[in-house]
């Protein structure tokens, strides 16, 4: 008779759990379009009140996840009796939700209210800021949110260094212990091949860049590419921001953005296939997952793996301009109709140190995020504090990169990050980078001729290997869990080192 009670119990605080996971994730969807339609299309004088809205909004979904019935019903289904009454996806969301809950219980509602509310002005803020190279009139809202952070760091616990508290929420198991060693191995390594090329005597030319290159007909061409890519257009949209990013509203509404130069194809193309990655997975995520918690890609770095994956492993491959080119070639046929595909391919590889990170080629690229999780370590730590960032930051730029930003627009300014409070969040590129590279070792044992399928425009193939072992099952596993269940091994920094110097030593003759 117990048992049949207890069974009961359980099985009444399933169904509880199952229909208050659908409300959180119903509002967090609806916060979502809020959050895509202030950055791409709402008008700035109703900023400030739609700012408000949303907040109310997202404090109202924040109230449930850490609600005495959220917590009542995680402690039955956590218990040793619940784990015969729950399948594997059914574990994943009271995981995911647990951790969140467990995270967040003691932060007052009141306190994430005004940080949602603060986070949403110190966007805009941090849009003038940067549009009139001004630090100053970003660097009240920057110190706001640095205090926010810091005492939520408390209130999380952490146990050797602050800024784990941080990284976890990004990338759920990791830590400075375990990231300052494969960001050594990345950044020395990176820095040798750095000096290698600048040595070299060869030097490919990006000077067929530096042209105008319409921007409509920029437009036409990514939106020519992005169905041949995977990304389905009748479950997503492609528009215009200042900042890329990619928002899911639900699994049949991925919308991503990118921004146009007139004077920098490269930006525009490469920065849609990079979203086009985040969209993909989102889209091809189990159906059936909707309206869960787990509707969502692992981490933040799986995540950026699918980005970086399509950007760099696949759009800056020579197998891949060799499909696509003859295309570019007439939509731009003045600029690039007697520049050949060796030519064009090597010019897309060319390494140049650069002060903005989302225009950095390949190598470099991971100097960026060194100089920012350097940074803000040390800035979450106390030991620097917001208004010495300028310096700091081209302290680092020049150390790192060999090159001193003339502008903090060109340089602190530059990314929207911190704006919203993502400190931690950083990592989560180089980390991309590194899946990544594990990733397509791989994929080439499993699909031997990968490129060849790439130069023949067939995508479906790999686009099927990434939805079978990566896009279907969201937060199902953890980001560790997740790679090991793919290459039957921890993250290892290597793949990247070996794929890199591979790559290089061909576009620089080395």
């Amino acid at each position: 008779m117990e048992q049949k009670v207890m069974n009961q119990t359980i099985v009444s605080a399933l169904d509880k759990f199952r229909e208050l996971d659908e409300k959180i994730s119903h509002f967090n969807s609806i916060s979502g379009l809020l959050s895509w339609d202030q950055k791409v299309i709402a008008p700035k004088k109703g900023r400030s009140a739609f700012a408000k809205a949303s907040g109310t909004l997202r404090t109202e979904a924040f109230k449930l996840t850490v609600s005495d019935e959220m917590g009542e019903l995680l402690s039955t289904l956590s218990t040793p009796e619940a784990e015969t009454y729950l399948d594997d996806v059914t574990k994943a969301q009271v995981r995911e939700r647990k951790d969140f809950y467990n995270r967040s219980k003691r932060i007052p509602a009141e306190m994430i209210k005004d940080f949602s509310v603060l986070t949403s002005q110190a966007n805009d803020a941090w849009e003038d800021a940067r549009e009139n190279d001004d630090f100053e009139k970003f660097l009240p809202y920057l110190e706001k949110i640095v205090e926010f952070k810091r005492k939520a760091i408390e209130i999380y616990g952490y146990e050797n260094h602050p800024y784990d508290a941080l990284l976890s929420e990004y990338e759920p198991g990791l830590t400075v212990e375990k990231l300052d060693p494969l960001f050594m191995k990345l950044r020395e390594s990176s820095a040798d091949l750095l000096r290698r090329i600048q040595q070299s005597s060869y030097k490919p030319s990006a000077e067929i860049f530096d042209q105008p290159f319409s921007v409509e007909r920029q437009k036409e061409f990514n939106r020519y590419i992005l169905p041949l890519i995977g990304f389905d257009m009748e479950a997503g949209r492609l528009d215009e921001t200042v900042h890329p990013f990619a928002q899911t509203v639900n699994t049949g509404d991925v919308r991503i953005t990118t921004r146009y130069q007139d004077n920098n194809v490269r930006s525009a193309i490469f920065g849609t296939i990079h979203e086009a990655g985040h969209g993909i997975y989102e889209q091809n995520i189990n159906p059936e997952y909707e309206g869960t918690v787990i509707q969502e890609g692992a981490s933040f770095g799986i995540h950026e793996s699918q980005s970086r994956f399509l950007e760099n492993m696949v759009g800056r491959s020579e197998q891949f301009w060799t499909y696509f080119y003859p295309a570019l070639q007439e939509y731009f046929p003045e600029q690039l109709g007697s520049v050949d595909l060796d030519e064009f391919y090597r010019a897309v590889n060319a390494v140049q140190p650069s002060f903005i990170r989302v225009e950095a080629d390949e190598l470099t690229y991971n100097l960026h995020i060194m100089v920012r999780y350097e940074i803000e370590k040390a800035l979450i730590a106390g030991e620097i504090e917001a208004r010495d960032l300028p310096a700091i930051w081209n302290e680092k730029m020049n150390e790192y990169l060999g090159i001193t930003p003339a502008s903090n627009r060109e340089g602190v300014l530059q990314d929207i990050h911190w704006s919203f409070g993502g400190f931690g969040y950083f990592p989560s590129y180089s980390l991309g980078n590194l899946y990544a590279a594990q990733i397509l070792h791989k994929i080439q044992q499993d699909v031997p001729d990968f490129y060849d399928s790439i130069e023949n425009g067939n995508f479906s193939v790999i686009q099927q290997w990434l939805k079978e072992n990566i896009h279907q099952y969201g937060m199902l596993y953890t980001p560790n869990e997740l790679i090991v269940k793919i290459t039957g091994e921890e993250l290892n920094a290597d793949y990247l080192v070996q794929y890199l110097e591979n790559k290089y030593s061909k576009v620089y003759k080395l």
